[in-house]
């Protein structure tokens, strides 16, 4: 009664039909984001009609303070210049982001093994559908956190991107008679689509507590005394 049988019937069932959702969506949101690397390329017209050019490189986990912009005694419009990098970091949230997803990604594969396979352990179990209940719950809550800790995060790799956050992190392009510019932006799709997915788990996993809710006795029970026991006449 309690071994492993293999029955594919309850893919059939919104229970473990979504759960496949979830596998598929957590792949989108955290693999959109993990191998990410790409460079802006920064403009530096200089005044006297020469113009130099700069790549900004930036990549997974986004540790900008960590990426030289200018290497050391490097010349710039004639100029010798210090050594400078890009300002922020954003790996907190992005690991945070990625933990979530690659977390829900082994989870979704433990549970369709349950399913699969002991389907009939955890029909007739009270505690398998509460903890799957429970850990739907948190899973949902990490999804929403994460995903705007992680929206927050890729705004500001954006902005310290940017030709604002250039200029601003540049000593040489407060100068007058000098402007810099990005003029080429790498295309970050990517990175949007991994926020876009995140929060679409966190509404997939919402959605789910429905399903794995109406598996535990509590939703048993409170339908069993919404219904109360059918009274019958008795003969005379």
């Amino acid at each position: 009664m309690t071994g492993f049988r293999f029955n594919l019937s309850p893919l059939k069932e919104p229970l473990c039909f979504i759960k496949l959702v979830e596998w598929l969506t957590a792949i989108f949101a955290f693999g959109s984001c993990v191998n990410f690397s790409a460079e802006n390329t920064v403009s530096i017209f200089c005044g006297d009609g020469k113009n130099e050019t700069l790549p900004a490189k930036f990549l997974y986990p986004f540790r900008l303070s960590q990426v030289p912009l200018i290497n050391d005694n490097g010349t710039l419009c004639d100029r010798v210049v210090n050594a400078t990098h890009l300002v922020g970091d954003s790996s907190s949230s992005v690991h945070f982001f990625v933990g979530v997803g690659v977390f829900c990604f082994l989870y979704c594969m433990f549970a369709s093994l349950v399913y699969f396979g002991y389907m009939h352990i955890y029909k007739n179990s009270d505690l398998g559908p509460i903890l799957d209940m429970v850990i739907t719950v948190v899973i949902v809550f990490l999804w929403l956190v994460s995903s705007s800790a992680w929206a927050k995060g890729l705004q500001n790799v954006k902005d310290a991107t940017d030709t604002d956050g250039i200029g601003a992190t540049i000593a040489l392009c407060k100068e007058q008679n000098i402007t810099c510019q990005v003029t080429e932006f790498a295309n970050v799709r990517g990175l949007n689509v991994s926020v876009v997915f995140g929060y679409l788990n966190t509404i997939v996993w919402a959605l789910n507590t429905w399903y794995v809710y109406k598996e535990t006795r509590w939703y048993s029970q409170k339908n069993s005394t919404q219904t109360g026991p059918t009274r019958h006449p008795t003969a005379i």
